[in-house]
């Protein structure tokens, strides 16, 4: 359920990862939604734009399975107890964005707020999803993490996302602006220095995209474990606007796929020589 390529040239301490680009829909989902619906909430090919991570020394681990199943950049505890059969036994700390969108540790509704399913989930559902997905995925990616620290005293972790092209509607927010190409998420300072978050702005720029920071999104909870500025442990949110390379609809690539994976080859590149410096 979780996959991890390594480098096939000398490595950097760059890990990447895409948590939610997973494909495969265990047989126990059961979900009553339409799976064209339910694949929206999928950052679909993520993992494939940046399938060039290993060749500059990095390590990839992005998961199999969709993150509508369960999303590994969400806490343990962002459980919302409605959905579940019973009196749920461990902790429960529901998100804002839990409540509101459905989109917790285990998602109840799809991006566009249909019920995913008709029927309430088992407490031996959700703690299998736990244990099977959620914990393997994050154990996997700090045991990555650390590896690259400990072999060279500092790490860079670039987290990998997609975003709709109607991103701010689906947050409710301002219909009127204009969501840019790449929006980075540094959890405002918490995670990422402002240093490293312009250098991964600029790379974008000299590229052609354009770049909004720490908005609409700002980042999540695998750059909270994550992310440490004054530890030398850079944890950066990257989030694509889908329009950019994936009919939103069918979710087959665009024509433009090609470029986008070619930019992101050589922007890797470029990271990978600027990483080098900084030992």
């Amino acid at each position: 359920m979780v996959k991890i390529e390594y480098p096939n040239t000398p490595a950097v301490p760059l890990v990447c990862d895409s948590p939610h680009s997973g494909t495969f829909y265990p047989d126990d989902f059961k979900y009553a939604v339409d799976f064209a619906d339910l694949r929206r909430c999928e950052d679909t090919h993520v993992e494939k734009l940046w399938a060039a991570v290993p060749a500059v020394g990095g390590t990839l681990v992005h998961a199999t399975f969709p993150r509508s199943y369960t999303d590994t950049n969400r806490t343990e505890f962002d459980i919302e107890v409605d959905m579940i059969e019973g009196t749920w036994p461990g902790r429960a700390e529901p998100s804002p964005r839990c409540l509101k969108l459905g989109n917790g540790l285990v998602f109840s509704k799809t991006t566009t707020l249909q019920s995913i399913y008709n029927r309430k989930l088992s407490i031996a559902e959700v703690q299998h999803r736990i244990e099977s997905c959620w914990r393997p995925y994050r154990l996997a990616l700090a045991q990555e993490l650390n590896k690259a620290s400990h072999a060279h005293g500092k790490r860079w972790h670039l987290n990998l996302h997609s975003m709709p092209s109607n991103a701010y509607e689906r947050l409710g927010l301002s219909k009127d602006k204009v969501l840019a190409d790449v929006v980075l998420g540094n959890l405002r300072g918490a995670a990422c220095s402002e240093a490293f978050t312009e250098f991964m702005a600029q790379a974008f720029r000299a590229r052609g995209y354009t770049v909004a920071i720490n908005d609409p999104y700002v980042g999540m909870d695998l750059l909270v474990a994550h992310g440490d500025p004054s530890k030398q442990h850079e944890s950066l949110q990257i989030e694509l606007n889908r329009a950019l390379y994936l009919n939103e609809q069918t979710r087959e690539p665009l024509p433009q796929f090609d470029k986008v994976q070619a930019d992101l080859s050589s922007l890797l590149a470029e990271l990978a020589s600027h990483i080098q410096q900084q030992l």
